[in-house]
C-alpha cells in the first residue's frame, strides 16, 4: 500500500489511495465488513472503544472500517490542495449515509431547532424541496425560499430575521441548471455568524470545491457521480468542524438510523478510483451535445452553463473548474413533444436519476418533481416540456445521433 508520509500531488492519486489503510489479512482492497457488530478482546477494550469519538469497531449502526475507507477519500478529494485559516492542510470528517436524503436529514437536523430557519433558493431538488417544507416546517423549522442571486434581499433577510441559522445552497441546481455565487453568499452568511452548507452532487469535488470559500458543510448524494455505475445508494455529509461532525452530527446520524450499509459503501469506494476519468469524459461529452442542441430547430432552449447565453455562465466558471455533465432543455410543442422524444430514444436511457455511465433523460414535471406543486414547479423554471439529461461516458457520435433521430421523429 502506499506510504502515508508520500506527499500525493494528484487528484486521481488522491481518490484511488486516500482513505485506504491496509487490512490486518493483507486484502490488496478493502473487505466488505459484513458484520453488525464487532467483539472486544476484553472489558476494558470495550470502554475504550465508546468512550472513543472514532467509534468504527462497536456497531455498524454507528460506524464500520468499510465506511471509514470511504468517508476519509471523499474528505482527502474535498479538501485536495485546500488550507485552513492556518495555512495548514485542511481536515474534514466525512459521515457516511444510506441515502441522499438520510444525509440531508443529518444536516438539517443536527445544524437547526425548532424555532430556527433555513434560508434556501428557488430550483432544488424535488426531495430537498419536500424535506424542507413537510417534514422540517412539521418540527418547527421554518424554509425561507427566496432568490439567492440578489445579494442585497439576501442581506435584507439576515438583517431583519436572526432566527436564520443556515443557508443552504444547491449549484448547480437541480434540474434547471442555475448557479449561485458560493463565494459571495457564504462572506455574507459569515458577516452575520450563520451556517453555510452545499450540495456539490452535480458538481462532485473534482469540478467544485465549496470548501476553498469558507463553507461549513458539503453533501452529496453518492449515488450519483461519485458511485457513478448506478449500483448503489447513499449520501454523504462533510464537516469542517472535526469535534461537531463527531458530537452532535454524528449522534443524530446514528439515531435517526441513516447508516450505510457494507457492500453499499464498497461500491462506492470503488466507484470514487475512477471519478475523475468519468467526470473528463462526462464533460466532454456534455459540452458537444449542449452546442448540438442548442442549434436544433426543435429546441426551445437549453440550460446548459458552459453556452453563454446561461444567466450563471460567469458564475459557474468563477467556482467550477468545467460546466460539467448536467443539463436541462425545453422542446417546442411542450409536454406532448416532451413525452413522444422520450419514447423514441433507441441507445439513451430513460430512467430518473444522475451520474451514470450512461446517458440518462428524464421528465421532472412527472418524474423527481412530481411531488411539487405545478405553481411551485414553475416559480422554480421546471415546465411541463422540460427534459433534463445526465450525458454519459458513451461515443459522443451516438449519443448526439440518438437524440437527433429522437428530435426529428
Amino acid at each position: 500500500m502506499a506510504d502515508k508520509n508520500f506527499p500525493l500531488s494528484g487528484w486521481s492519486s488522491t481518490a484511488i489511495h486516500g482513505g485506504h489503510e491496509q487490512d490486518p489479512n493483507s486484502s490488496h482492497i478493502t473487505p466488505i465488513y459484513a458484520t453488525s457488530t464487532f467483539v472486544f478482546d476484553t472489558a476494558e477494550e470495550g470502554m475504550e472503544r465508546f468512550a472513543s469519538l472514532d467509534k468504527e469497531k462497536v456497531y455498524s449502526r454507528w460506524g464500520n472500517p468499510t465506511f471509514k475507507e470511504c468517508e476519509q477519500k471523499i474528505a482527502a478529494l474535498e479538501a485536495f490542495g485546500l488550507n485552513d485559516e492556518h495555512g495548514q492542510p485542511l481536515e474534514l470528517k466525512a459521515l457516511l449515509h444510506a441515502s441522499g436524503q438520510a444525509a440531508m436529514a443529518t444536516l438539517f437536523f443536527s445544524t437547526l431547532k425548532a424555532g430556527d430557519k433555513v434560508l434556501s433558493h428557488h430550483s432544488l431538488y424535488g426531495g430537498t424541496f419536500e424535506l424542507l417544507h413537510k417534514v422540517l416546517a412539521n418540527s418547527g423549522i421554518e424554509p425561507i425560499i427566496e432568490d439567492l442571486h440578489d445579494l442585497e434581499k439576501t442581506e435584507d433577510w439576515l438583517k431583519k430575521d436572526d432566527s436564520i441559522q443556515l443557508i443552504h445552497i444547491e449549484t448547480p441546481a437541480n434540474p434547471t441548471i442555475r448557479c449561485v455565487d458560493i463565494e459571495a453568499l457564504t462572506q455574507l452568511a459569515k458577516r452575520y455568524g450563520k451556517l453555510v452548507s452545499v450540495d456539490n452532487t452535480f458538481a462532485t469535488p473534482y469540478l467544485q470545491q465549496p470548501f476553498v470559500y469558507g463553507v461549513d458543510f458539503v453533501f452529496h448524494s453518492t449515488t450519483k457521480f461519485l458511485n457513478g455505475h448506478g449500483s448503489a445508494i447513499g449520501g454523504v455529509l462533510i464537516g469542517k468542524d472535526i469535534q461537531f461532525m463527531k458530537t452532535t452530527a454524528w449522534k443524530w446520524h446514528a439515531l435517526l438510523g441513516g447508516n450505510a450499509n457494507p457492500f453499499d459503501a464498497y461500491l462506492l469506494t470503488q466507484g470514487i478510483k475512477t471519478l475523475e476519468l468519468r467526470m473528463e469524459r462526462h464533460c466532454h461529452n456534455a459540452m458537444e451535445v449542449a452546442q448540438f442542441l442548442d442549434g436544433h430547430p426543435n429546441i426551445e432552449h437549453v440550460n446548459y452553463t458552459g453556452l453563454h447565453q446561461h444567466p450563471d455562465y460567469y458564475i459557474s466558471a468563477k467556482q467550477m473548474r468545467h460546466p460539467g455533465p448536467m443539463m436541462s432543455f425545453e422542446l417546442k410543442g411542450g409536454l406532448e413533444a416532451g413525452k413522444q422524444f422520450i419514447n423514441r430514444l433507441k441507445m439513451c436511457t430513460r430512467a430518473v436519476s444522475l451520474g451514470t455511465v450512461d446517458t440518462l433523460l428524464s421528465h421532472p414535471a412527472s418524474m423527481s418533481h412530481a411531488g411539487l406543486s405545478r405553481e411551485n414547479r414553475l416559480l422554480f423554471g421546471i415546465t411541463d416540456g422540460l427534459i433534463r439529461m445526465s450525458v454519459g461516458i458513451e461515443n459522443v457520435q451516438d449519443i448526439i445521433a440518438d437524440l437527433d433521430q429522437a428530435l426529428r421523429g
